[in-house]
């Protein structure tokens, strides 16, 4: 199977931020033609978000847009006219899906929820990505990654437990919408293989969460009656489990098995206090006296780089690991060798690095073959090329804001 996996599938996504866009990405970047359609005349929210290059705000150079926008022909439409509405529909009776995040109550007021779909393109899949589903009482409120991660209970897992619960960081939420939307999207092309017919995919950002975090911890509560996982001291099984720091940063310590332990210790030169049996159970060391043991460590790790460390560990088959920043993260030797960040050239913010992907395939390479679009870029190519306006449809579309 070639590069062109894809190829013969079409997308059109009226996507903002992150969860829309990832998911359209995603199909992108083995082949599908997709359609990105921005409202004019700002566009899509993450151009205003960034990074930015110096830290100065820019439509055509943020990092985060330019990320989740790549191999995309880019268009701009205003869905609140008649018109527009119109050019949709044109564009959907070709597609084979159509990904949008936007709140339920303003696709129904605009006519482009999947039932008044229905009739443009019996075909389509329709992937509808929201804070908390299409259906239940919940369905027509706003949300964001923090209340996603609220009522899903992964916020109630993040923190110290003598501090207020955490959101899960780096738009973690809508990130993970946007995954489980391309995997379920996928799910209903095979099923249109079978049946002839799209469907609704119906994506809710809490029902992601709960199942990709929470799911494991269910079990807690159902067998210990534990309602609150943060606020209670965890009972580890083994000593050493953690994060430890080192002379330049943390170093990941967790060692399974008791020979691992000592041959840490060995590592250390076997000091005197670590050949007494209260530094052997390793049990009693990790659920009684911890911090003990930490300052223990602690200067001879003070003494040692996160490298230095990493790289005696793996001569003595000790698994401890390095804590990545980012910059040691883009320069890691295992994600160069996976060709996790590759260069791409954009017209506005020149060759950058840009975040790889989470899949590889045996014989379905994945390529960058184009940036993010700029705002509108591909108007004419869309609109002329595929729809048959002329320039001068064009030129009015244009001035009557609608593109």
């Amino acid at each position: 199977m070639s590069r062109q996996a894809l190829s013969w599938l079409k997308v059109v996504e009226y996507g903002d931020f992150v969860s829309a866009p990832l998911c359209a990405k995603l199909m992108a970047d083995l082949g599908a033609e997709v359609i990105k359609i921005e409202a004019p005349p700002l566009g899509d929210k993450a151009r205003r978000h960034g990074p930015f290059p110096g830290d100065i705000p820019h439509a055509e150079r943020s990092g985060l847009f330019l990320n989740l926008n790549t191999n995309k022909l880019g268009v701009t439409l205003d869905l609140r006219t008649f018109t527009g509405k119109n050019i949709l529909k044109e564009l959907l009776k070709t597609a084979d899906v159509f990904v949008q995040n936007s709140p339920p109550p303003v696709m129904r007021e605009l006519g482009l929820d999947y039932d008044s779909l229905g009739g443009v393109n019996p075909r389509l899949i329709v992937t509808a990505i929201t804070p908390y589903g299409l259906t239940g009482p919940y369905r027509d409120y706003k949300g964001y990654d923090i209340n996603c991660s609220a009522l899903s209970g992964v916020s109630e897992t993040i923190g110290r437990p003598d501090r207020e619960p955490l959101t899960a960081p780096l738009f973690q939420c809508d990130q993970q919408a946007g995954l489980g939307a391309a995997g379920g999207t996928f799910v209903a092309l095979l099923a249109r293989d079978v049946t002839g017919k799209g469907q609704l995919v119906d994506i809710s950002t809490v029902d992601v969460m709960t199942t990709v975090h929470v799911g494991s911890h269910l079990m807690t509560h159902a067998f210990d009656g534990v309602n609150e996982l943060r606020t209670r001291e965890p009972r580890l099984q083994n000593y050493p489990t953690g994060l430890h720091r080192c002379k330049d940063g943390y170093i990941c310590m967790i060692a399974p098995q008791v020979a691992q332990w000592i041959r840490f210790l060995e590592v250390m030169g076997t000091p005197e206090w670590s050949k007494l049996p209260r530094y052997r159970d390793r049990r009693a060391m990790a659920n009684q006296y911890r911090a003990e043991v930490d300052a223990l460590l602690e200067p001879w790790l003070m003494e040692h780089t996160k490298e230095e460390i990493f790289e005696i560990c793996r001569k003595n088959a000790i698994p401890f690991t390095p804590v990545y920043n980012v910059e040691e993260l883009v320069n890691s030797p295992q994600l160069e060798y996976r060709s996790f960040f590759p260069q791409v050239t954009h017209a506005e913010a020149g060759t950058i690095k840009q975040a790889g992907w989470p899949f590889l395939f045996s014989e379905t390479p994945w390529k960058l073959e184009r940036p993010a679009p700029l705002l509108g870029q591909h108007n004419e190519e869309i609109y002329c090329g595929r729809l048959g306006y002329s320039k001068g449809d064009l030129a009015q579309l244009r001035r009557s804001g609608i593109i």
